[in-house]
C-alpha cells in the first residue's frame, strides 16, 4: 500500500518532465551545433578585435620560427610531434629545399602584420605577394634543372625543388628543352624580384642611364689622349650627370669709373656669368659644382595615434540615435578617420507621411546641419563642424574631434605619392585632410597665399613649414626668400640660410625698403622679358640657358604679420602689396602673407581680391572667418594646426591638419645648406637703393623718392606759419625719418627756417598763420 501511494503521488509530477527509457527525469539539452556556433561567434569577435589580431600575429611569428627550427632538425623533441612532423614532411615534399624560405616567409608575414597593427598602418598590395611567389617557383624549377634528375626518388628524398620544382621542370623540359627552360626561369625570377621590390620603369631607366655613364667614363679613361687635346676637352665628352649643377659666382672685376644710367641694383641672377671679352680667344666660365638636395632623414618621423574601432562604432550609434530622437532619420554610411578629427558620413533617410507609410519624403540637409549643437552635446565634443554636403560624396559630413590628436610631420607629406606627382619647383606640403590623405599645393599656381588666424593657432609654424618644403627641393640658385618678421621671433630662425636675401627684416624702415626693392625687381624683370621677347620667367630662363647666359631665380616673400605693417604705414603697404600681387606672377615673385587680426582694416578689399588662395586657422568669430574664406566654419576649428584651406580653383574650403616642423629640424636644414652652398651675404640688396642719393633712389612705384611727397609738404608748409617734423609726419602719414628728410630738403630750398632747438617748430617763410 505505501508503495502504490507513493507511486500515485509521483505520477502527476512525472508528466510535466521529459523522461528517459529508464524513467528518470532529465532537463532538455541545447543542440551541439548551436553551442559550437555560439563559441565560434565569440572567438570570431575576439579575433577581429585589436588585441586578438596582435596575438594572432605573434602566434604566426612563433609558428614560423617553430617550423624553421623543425625543418633544420636541431630540436628532436619538436620533430617528434605528430602535427609538426606532418607539417614539415608536407613542406619538404612540396618545396624541397624551398621549405626554408617558405618558413622564413611565414615569419616575415607575421612581423609585417604585427607592424601594421602596432607601429604604422600599411597598405597590403598584390605586387609583392605575386613577386615572391614567382621568384620561389623560378628558384625551385632552376634547382631541379641544375640537378637534372627526373626520378621520383629525388622528390621523396626531400632534395632539390620538391614536387613543385620537379613538376615544372618535367613539363617545361619536355616542351622547350633544358637550355630554354633555364632561360625562361631566369626571366621569371627577374620579373618576380622586380614585382617584389617595386622596381618601376623609371628606376630601370635611371639604372640604365647610370650604367651607360659609367661605361662611357671607363672607356674615356682607357682611350689615350691626343697630343693637342687638353684634359678639359677630353672630359667634355663624358655624359652630363642629371643632378642639377650650380655655377659659382666669379670674382667681381674692377668697377668702371663711368656712371651707369641703369638703376643701382641689377636684377637678381642665380648665375653671375660675365660676358666674354671680344679680345679673349677662350671663354673662362665659372667652375660648376653639384649641389645635392637635403635628405629627408633631416626631418623626424611622427608616430600617428591609432583609432579605436569600438569608439568609432559608439560615436556612430550616438549620431544615429540623436538624429532619430529629433525626428531626423539618418544612417552613418562611411567613416574617415584623420589625424585631428574623424568625419562621419551620414546619409539622410526618409520620413513617412500618413498611417500607411506609403508616401515618403527625404530628410533635408539643412535639418541635419541645424542639429550641430545637439550632436556636440550628445558626443561630449568641445566643437563640431558639419559639412553639408561633402564635395563629391552623397553624404553629410559630421567632423568629430579625436580623443588623441596625431602630430603631422613634414616628412610624412614630403614622402607621399601626391607630393611626388606634383613635380613643380614651388610645391609645398600643406598637411593631411580628414581622411589622412596628403594635401599638396603649388605656390606658382596660386600665385599668392593669405594666412590668418588667432594667436597660437599655427600660422607661424605653417609659414616655416612652407619655407622648409621649398628649401628641401630647391637650391639657392633657383629660389630666393625675403623674410619680413615684425614680431622679431619667428622668421629670425632663417638668418644664415643661403636662400635668404640679407636677413629677416623686423625694422619698419627696412621692411618698407625691402618691399620697394621687390617692386623694383619686378619692374626690372619685365624690362628683361621685353628685351628677350619672353612671356614669363620659365620662358626667359629657357632662352637664357639655351644661350649659356645667367638665369633668374624665383622669389618668395614671407610676411609673418601684416597687421603691424597696416598700422604703421597702411597706404604704402597696401599699395605695394597690391601692385606686387597684381603683376608679379609672370616674373616668378610670390607672396605669403600671414596675420593674426583678420579684420577689414587689415585684410582690405584690394588685398583680398589679389589673394585667391587662403588659409584660415582658428578664429574667434564667424565674422573673421567670413573675412578670410568668405564662409563661416573657422570659428569651430580646434587650433594647433587645424585649418581650412581654400585653393584658388576650389569652391569650398578643405579641412586640413597642418604640418609641424620643430626648430631643431629647421636648424638642421639651414646647417646643411650652409655647408653645401655657403652663408648668406651680410648686406641685403635693398640697402643699395637707400645709399644712393638723388634720382637713383627709388620708392615703391619705381619713381624718384619723395617727389610727390615733397610737393605735398611744400603746399602744407605754405599754408601754415610754423611747422614741425612730427606734424609733417602726422599730416602726410609717413615715417619720422622720411619727414625729417623732407624738412631738410625744404630748408635747402629756403621754404623753412633753421631748427632753433630739438623738438621745436620751425618758421615757414611766406607761410600762413596756423601752426602744425
Amino acid at each position: 500500500m505505501p508503495q502504490r501511494k507513493y507511486a500515485a503521488m509521483a505520477q502527476p509530477r512525472s508528466s510535466s518532465r521529459k523522461t528517459t527509457t529508464r524513467g528518470k527525469a532529465t532537463a532538455p539539452k541545447p543542440p551541439a551545433l548551436a553551442v559550437f556556433a555560439k563559441i565560434g561567434q565569440v572567438l570570431w569577435g575576439w579575433a577581429k578585435g585589436p588585441t586578438g589580431q596582435q596575438l594572432l600575429a605573434v602566434a604566426l611569428i612563433l609558428f614560423g620560427l617553430l617550423t624553421l627550427v623543425a625543418i633544420s632538425g636541431k630540436i628532436e623533441s619538436v620533430n617528434s610531434g605528430v602535427l609538426i612532423r606532418g607539417w614539415v614532411r608536407f613542406l619538404v615534399f612540396a618545396f624541397g629545399w624551398g621549405a626554408y624560405p617558405t618558413a622564413a616567409l611565414i615569419v616575415g608575414l607575421g612581423l609585417l602584420w604585427l607592424r601594421h597593427l602596432v607601429h604604422r598602418p600599411m597598405t597590403w598590395r598584390w605586387r609583392p605577394v605575386l613577386g615572391f611567389e614567382l621568384s620561389l617557383i623560378a628558384l625551385l624549377t632552376l634547382t631541379a634543372t641544375l640537378i637534372t634528375q627526373r626520378s621520383w626518388g629525388l622528390v621523396e628524398s626531400g632534395r632539390g625543388g620538391g614536387l613543385v620544382g620537379w613538376a615544372f621542370y618535367v613539363l617545361l623540359n619536355d616542351a622547350l628543352g633544358a637550355l630554354i627552360t633555364g632561360f625562361v626561369m631566369v626571366l621569371v625570377l627577374l620579373v618576380g624580384l622586380a614585382l617584389a621590390f617595386d622596381v618601376t620603369k623609371e628606376d630601370l631607366r635611371l639604372f640604365t642611364q647610370r650604367l651607360v655613364e659609367v661605361v662611357s667614363a671607363l672607356r674615356v679613361r682607357q682611350l689615350p689622349a691626343a697630343p693637342g687635346e687638353t684634359t678639359a676637352q677630353t672630359s667634355s665628352s663624358i655624359a652630363v650627370s642629371p643632378v642639377p649643377r650650380r655655377q659659382e659666382a666669379p670674382k667681381p672685376a674692377t668697377p668702371a669709373p663711368a656712371p651707369a644710367p641703369e638703376p643701382v641694383v641689377p636684377p637678381l641672377q642665380s648665375q653671375a656669368a660675365p660676358k666674354a671679352q671680344p679680345a679673349s680667344t677662350e671663354p673662362a666660365p665659372a667652375t660648376p659644382r653639384d649641389l645635392a638636395l637635403p635628405p629627408l632623414t633631416l626631418l623626424k618621423e611622427a608616430r600617428r595615434a591609432g583609432t579605436d574601432p569600438e569608439d568609432i562604432r559608439r560615436k556612430s550609434r550616438i549620431i544615429e540615435e540623436t538624429l532619430a530622437q529629433f525626428g531626423v532619420p539618418a544612417q552613418v554610411t562611411e567613416v574617415r578617420p584623420g589625424p585631428t578629427v574623424t568625419q562621419f558620413g551620414v546619409a539622410p533617410g526618409y520620413i513617412s507621411r500618413g498611417a500607411d507609410g506609403e508616401e515618403q519624403r527625404k530628410v533635408r540637409v539643412s535639418q541635419i546641419a541645424s542639429l550641430s549643437d545637439d550632436l556636440a552635446l550628445a558626443l561630449a565634443a568641445k566643437s563640431l563642424r558639419i559639412e553639408a554636403p561633402v564635395p563629391g560624396r552623397a553624404v553629410v559630413g559630421i567632423e568629430v574631434p579625436n580623443a588623441d590628436i596625431s602630430l603631422v610631420s613634414l616628412r610624412s607629406v614630403l614622402e607621399s605619392e601626391n607630393f611626388r606627382k606634383c613635380g613643380k619647383p614651388l610645391c609645398f606640403a600643406v598637411g593631411l585632410d580628414v581622411a589622412g590623405s596628403a594635401i599638396v599645393a603649388d605656390l606658382s599656381a596660386m600665385p599668392h597665399l593669405l594666412v590668418a588666424g588667432t594667436t597660437g593657432s599655427g600660422k607661424s609654424v605653417f609659414v616655416k613649414a612652407l619655407a622648409a618644403s621649398l628649401m628641401m627641393h630647391n637650391s639657392p640658385d633657383v629660389l630666393r626668400l625675403v623674410a619680413i618678421d615684425p614680431k622679431m621671433v619667428e622668421l629670425s630662425h632663417l638668418n644664415g640660410l643661403p636662400h635668404l636675401l640679407g636677413r629677416a627684416e623686423s625694422d619698419m624702415e627696412n621692411i618698407i625698403r625691402a618691399l620697394r626693392w621687390v617692386a623694383h625687381e619686378m619692374d626690372q624683370r619685365y624690362k628683361l622679358f621685353s628685351a628677350t621677347v619672353a612671356r614669363n620667367l620659365d620662358d626667359y630662363n629657357r632662352k637664357m640657358a639655351r644661350k649659356g647666359e645667367a638665369t633668374l631665380p624665383r622669389i618668395v616673400v614671407l610676411i609673418d604679420e601684416l597687421a603691424d605693417l597696416m598700422m604703421s604705414t597702411p597706404e604704402e603697404t597696401e599699395r605695394t602689396l597690391t601692385r606686387i600681387a597684381q603683376m608679379a606672377r609672370a616674373t616668378g615673385i610670390h607672396l605669403v602673407v600671414a596675420t593674426q587680426r583678420p579684420s577689414t582694416d587689415v585684410v582690405t578689399g584690394l588685398i583680398k581680391a589679389n589673394f585667391p588662395a587662403r588659409v584660415s586657422f582658428a578664429t574667434t568669430s564667424n565674422v573673421d572667418s567670413r573675412v578670410i574664406i568668405d564662409t563661416p566654419g573657422a570659428e569651430s576649428l580646434l587650433g594647433r594646426g587645424d585649418m581650412l584651406f581654400l585653393p584658388p580653383d576650389a569652391s569650398a574650403p578643405l579641412r586640413v591638419q597642418g604640418c609641424y616642423i620643430s626648430d631643431h629640424e629647421l636648424d638642421a636644414i639651414i646647417h646643411f645648406w650652409q655647408k653645401s652652398a655657403g652663408a648668406t651675404p651680410a648686406k641685403p640688396p635693398w640697402e643699395a637703393l637707400t645709399e644712393a642719393k638723388g634720382p637713383d633712389s627709388l620708392r615703391m612705384d619705381g619713381q624718384p623718392e619723395d617727389a610727390d611727397l615733397l610737393d605735398r609738404a611744400v603746399t602744407l608748409a605754405k599754408s601754415h606759419g610754423r611747422i614741425s617734423t612730427s606734424g609733417l609726419q602726422r599730416q602726410l602719414r609717413i615715417s619720422y625719418p622720411r619727414a625729417a628728410r623732407l624738412m631738410e630738403e625744404m630748408e635747402r630750398m629756403g621754404l623753412v627756417g633753421p631748427q632753433e632747438s630739438a623738438g621745436r617748430k620751425r618758421n615757414v617763410i611766406l607761410g600762413g598763420d596756423d601752426d602744425i
